[in-house]
């Protein structure tokens, strides 16, 4: 099945159009305890990639946040900014406050009809971090299915950032050097796997398109 692409923005970072995206999530988004979270390797990533873009990156990720919160603050923390591109990045701190799935489903269909409803925007679902071969993961992974069916509703992108981290722990990456001491948070080098994900959504051909 062909990824979806947030065509607008990628034309918008082709042709210098200045524009804003707004990263909306948890600590995976505010990038805790290290130097450079996966907003700041994701902005390196975009400018190397597209070299005529002007574009804002805003970081509304707040440590244990989780989907109902970023409902709530949604028109400060990202509508405010009038944005061309919204991230939304949650799951593990849903799996483990008490939030059902469906819970979680409805929070999440509510912040992107949010937003369709007030901006003009790209929306990309990302998924958090894989956590481990154990059933903690096992149930975050049910959140993040659900993120994969709105994917698949509202036809908008969604960066699988934990099968992407699981493909390059096959391939021989220790897992152990992609999370801190509570197993949970990324490393640095665990944040740049989550950005080379996100990455994935904005490739293009040879042509200049989306692939």
């Amino acid at each position: 099945m062909q990824m979806i692409k947030p065509t607008r923005t990628i034309n918008k970072l082709m042709s210098g159009t200045p524009i804003t995206i707004v990263a909306l999530g948890d600590s995976l988004t505010q990038g805790w305890m290290v130097s450079k979270g996966y907003i700041d390797f994701l902005e390196q990533m975009l400018r190397m990639r597209f070299p005529k873009s002007r574009f804002k990156l805003v970081n509304s990720g707040i440590p244990g946040d989780t989907a109902d919160s970023g409902l709530y603050r949604l028109m400060g923390d990202v509508l405010y900014y009038n944005p061309d591109c919204v991230f939304i990045q949650y799951a593990i701190n849903d799996a483990f406050s008490g939030f059902t799935e469906q819970q979680f489903k409805k929070n999440i269909k509510s912040i992107i009809e949010r937003i369709n409803e007030n901006a003009d925007t790209d929306i990309i679902l990302i998924t958090s971090d894989y956590i481990g071969d154990n059933d903690d993961n096992r149930s975050v992974e049910r959140y993040y299915q659900q993120l994969t069916v709105l994917g698949e509703d509202y036809s908008i992108p969604v960066a699988l950032v934990h099968e992407y981290w699981k493909k390059k722990i096959a391939d021989g990456i220790p897992f152990e050097s992609l999370v801190q001491y509570d197993g949970v948070h990324p490393t640095e080098e665990g944040y740049r796997l989550m950005a080379e994900a996100v990455m994935k959504i904005f490739e293009i051909n040879e042509k200049g398109h989306g692939v």
